[in-house]
Order: structure tokens, then C-alpha cells, then sequence
């Protein structure tokens, strides 16, 4: 009986959520309720040293805010005592080994090994120290770090994304799984939290295959099923480079700044890497429906902060003013289904409102021409004001074309462009229109 999906979105609370780990924790959440099954929050807190809780809350908020739900939640910090007990296992079952050299003596040796035309692979040296001579390292003050012992051969699997995946063990080095200080990396605490939570796809950046190729024979050893693994290709930006600083290393807090609906990430970064163009919806959870993480390709994806731009204009736009309303201050529903049309970026929509409320400079370079068109403005308040105004105009003094609406379009708003004029004007108060022709 197979089990049910479950994945996990594993955050180090080192620093804020940028664009690289915001697309994980989409591709997971969308890859888990697409399915139909469940995605974990996991803080990954065991860098005491650099993880704060200030950053642990903005990870929770961010999420939040991106509308990415989680159904369960742990935090490796309160689970060292597991770790302690796949330690002993590993130990007692001969895979988990003393190491006494220093980070000088080990760069000593994979430089030796690079001259001599060799992988700089761990040597295996521990494995043949004595009792005597631990004993006697320890004595000089060292302290061991502890490798996981890799059995020579196959490691294969099935990968989501990069399809049928291969390593050959014998030429990896043992990986070290504690440090000097007795603290426990990445490699094993991840695995025994997959295990003990459940995990059953494990989804992430191609920068950690070679993690994946030791981590399937260390869930083996602790005696786990091995997950299913997938592996996107890493972000560049629009020029194949690394992602810039805008870009890639925007926070959610940038993202917000600049008006950015979470839509609009969310969106943006599931169909990125895809075929498909990313979808206009008004609510997360109807990205999900239809997901398939076998749509990304192995090429390289380019992320594009103006393709995001035009996606949020498009999400905006679809969305009930209800939601939006406090990022619209002044603004009504009926204003905004006349003018939604012209604002790109909520930035935009104060100028805009202010056409229509006040806040304008009126520019008239003809007072004349203004004086008389003032005279000759309709009584008729309605979609066809506009057009009723500009032919008696033209008739009364011969202007047409750009000569004729240019002018009366810079002494209502002060601005050469902006939205159609015969949708503005009914929207703006009829008196207010007169005190911005008077010369």
C-alpha cells in the first residue's frame, strides 16, 4: 500500500526568503495539494550560531503572506535526542566513523590528490587508526568529526524532474555527517526528519544531487524507505547570468514594497521552468489544480522582474475590488472597473485618482481656445460627454485631431497620457472640470 504524498519545505532561519527558496516552497506546495496530499514546514535551526527566531518568524509570516499553507509543522532544534539515535545505529553498525585530521591537513590532501591527476576523494585514513592512536589524538586535544561510510556501487533512482538519475558510490567521498563540535549536519538530521515525519517526495534545487546520491544510501542504513526525489535546475536571470540582487535576492518584503501581488509570485514561479505560461488566477489554491512537476525541463529557466511586472498587472486587474481595497485608498468599485485597465502597479493609482478627485496642475498653453471649449461643455453628464463636447468644439473653431484633444486633455489633467478621456471625464465632477478650464 503506498503511502500518502507528503512533502516538506525545510528553511534554514538564517535570513529572509528570497526568490530561490520562495520557488521550492511553491513547487512543493503546488506538487502536494495537486495531489491531494500534504505539505510540512520544517525549520531547519540547528546553525545556532546564525539562526534567530526573528528570522523564524518572517519565514512564517512570508509564507503566510505568499498563501502557502502548511499541515504540519517541526523544528529540528527540538529533535536532537533522533539525531542521537541514528548516531548510535550508525555507529553500532560500523557506517558511522572517527576522523582526526584538521581542515588544513584534509586541504593537504586533496591537493595532493588533484596533483597527482586523482578526485580528491576522503582517503579512508580513520578506518585504520588504532585505539592507541585515538587515544592519543584525543589526548593532544583533537576532536573527531564523524563520516558516513559509503557501501561501493550503484545508487540509482527515479527523479522527478531529471529523470533516471546515476551515481557510482566509489566515487564520492564518506560524507561528514558531525562536526568537531559535535554538531549534526545537514545530511543526517534531514534524513532522519524525512524519515520520522513521513516525507515521501523530496523536492529541491540540482545543486544538492550529490546530497541526494549519499542521503539515499544513509536512509537505507537507518532503515527508512528512500523518497522519491525531484531536481530543478537553479534560477538565472533574463541573461543567463546569476540571479541579481534585485531579482534573486528580493525578500518578500521587496516584493510587497513594490506592489507585487503574492498572486503574482506564486504564479510567476510554479510555471516557471515549464512550457506553460503562468496562470491569471484569483486565488492560490486554483494553481494547484492541473500542476504537474512533470512538466519542467532540465534547461535552465530565466527569471524576468518585468515578465513578474506584467503578470501582476494582469492578476490585479482580475481580482474583486474587495481584495484590494486597502492598497487602493480613495478608490470605489465603480471607479476602478472604469480604470482598471490604465493602473499597472498600485503605485500608478494615486495619480490616477487624483485626475479624477483633484490634485491637478492644469497645463494650458491657449487660453482662448481653453475659454471658448469651456463655454460649449455639455450639461449631459454621461459616456457620451466626451464625444458630444469635442465635436461642438470642433465645429466651433476648426481644430481636429491631436490640436483638438491634446489641449483640452492637458487643462483637465495636466498630463499627456493617461486613461481615455471619454471614460475619465464622466468621472470627473462636472463643476471641477469648469474650475480646471477657467484661465
Amino acid at each position: 500500500m503506498s503511502r500518502p504524498l507528503r512533502v516538506r519545505f525545510a528553511p534554514s532561519p538564517t535570513g529572509k526568503l528570497h526568490l530561490g527558496n520562495i520557488r521550492t516552497a511553491v513547487v512543493n506546495w503546488m506538487h502536494a495539494r495537486s495531489q491531494g496530499g500534504q505539505f510540512l514546514l520544517r525549520m531547519d535551526d540547528t546553525d545556532t550560531e546564525r539562526s534567530t527566531q526573528e528570522y523564524a518568524d518572517g519565514i512564517v509570516s512570508d509564507l503566510k503572506w505568499l498563501g502557502l499553507d502548511w499541515d504540519d509543522f517541526a523544528r529540528q532544534s527540538d529533535r536532537t535526542d533522533r539525531y542521537d539515535l541514528a548516531r548510535d545505529k550508525l555507529i553500532a553498525d560500523g557506517r558511522l566513523y572517527p576522523c582526526y585530521e584538521t581542515a588544513d591537513e584534509l586541504a593537504l590532501k586533496r591537493k595532493s590528490q588533484l596533483q597527482r591527476g586523482k578526485p580528491p576523494i576522503y582517503d579512508r585514513a580513520a578506518l585504520d587508526l588504532s585505539d592507541e592512536q585515538k587515544a592519543a589524538y584525543e589526548a593532544e586535544g583533537r576532536r573527531p568529526h564523524w563520516r558516513f561510510k559509503l557501501v561501493d556501487g550503484d545508487i540509482d533512482w527515479e527523479d522527478l524532474v531529471r529523470g533516471p538519475s546515476h551515481f557510482e558510490a566509489q566515487y564520492l567521498s564518506d560524507p561528514v555527517l558531525i562536526r568537531e563540535d559535535g554538531r549534526y549536519l545537514y545530511t543526517l538530521s534531514s534524513v532522519v526528519d524525512d524519515i520520522e515525519l513521513d516525507v515521501t517526495d523530496i523536492i529541491r534545487g540540482e545543486d544538492h544531487v550529490a546530497n541526494t546520491a549519499v542521503q539515499v544510501q544513509l536512509f537505507e542504513a537507518l532503515g527508512g524507505a528512500v523518497p522519491t526525489f525531484g531536481h530543478l535546475p537553479l534560477i538565472t536571470d533574463a541573461e543567463g547570468q546569476g540571479l541579481s540582487k534585485r531579482l534573486g535576492s528580493a525578500s518578500v518584503e521587496q516584493f510587497k514594497a513594490d506592489g507585487i501581488e503574492a498572486l503574482a509570485i506564486v504564479a510567476y514561479l510554479a510555471a516557471l521552468g515549464t512550457p506553460d505560461a503562468p496562470k491569471v488566477a484569483t486565488d492560490v489554491a486554483l494553481l494547484a489544480d492541473g500542476y504537474d512537476i512533470g512538466r519542467y525541463g532540465r534547461a535552465t529557466p530565466k527569471a524576468s522582474m518585468d515578465e513578474v511586472l506584467q503578470l501582476n498587472t494582469r492578476i490585479i486587474h482580475a481580482l474583486d475590488f474587495d481584495l484590494i481595497a486597502d492598497k487602493l485608498p480613495g478608490w470605489d468599485a465603480q471607479l476602478w472597473a472604469a480604470l482598471k485597465n490604465n493602473v499597472e502597479q498600485y503605485a500608478q493609482a494615486e495619480e490616477i485618482l487624483g485626475m479624477v478627485k483633484g490634485g491637478v496642475r492644469p497645463v494650458i498653453e491657449d487660453a482662448v481656445f481653453i475659454a471658448e471649449a469651456a463655454t460649449l461643455l455639455p450639461e449631459a453628464w454621461d459616456q457620451d460627454t466626451w464625444k458630444t463636447w469635442t465635436d461642438a468644439v470642433k465645429e466651433a473653431t476648426g481644430r481636429k485631431g491631436k490640436n483638438l484633444f491634446m489641449p483640452l486633455r492637458l487643462a483637465i489633467t495636466g498630463q499627456a497620457r493617461g486613461p481615455e478621456m471619454a471614460t475619465l471625464l464622466p468621472l470627473i465632477d462636472r463643476a471641477r472640470v469648469l474650475q480646471r478650464l477657467a484661465v
